[in-house]
């Protein structure tokens, strides 16, 4: 695997997890809020599932993060502050 196609797939991991940050701050907004409770155990079960994906793409991330090279671990590690992980 060249080293471009690699940084790009770790760019894509990191839009992903930004993304489901951004679904995951959503829903907990929401939890609790309705008069439902059916409503809000759809919602409970919505945050939970967007909780493992971030734990799952994250995993997967630090999978194809070179072990040696400290400068990707300096991106890495903004990327992630950005998106508050």
């Amino acid at each position: 695997m060249s080293d471009e196609y690699a940084h790009g797939r770790r760019d894509g991991l990191r839009l992903a997890l930004a993304i489901l940050a951004a679904e995951e701050a959503k829903w907990a907004a929401l939890l609790g809020e309705s008069a439902s409770w059916r409503t809000n155990a759809t919602r409970e079960v919505r945050h939970k599932t967007l909780q493992v994906a971030q734990t799952r793409v994250q995993t997967v991330l630090n999978r194809l993060s070179p072990k040696d090279d400290t400068g990707s671990n300096a991106e890495l590690s903004a990327a992630l502050a950005k998106i508050g992980l």
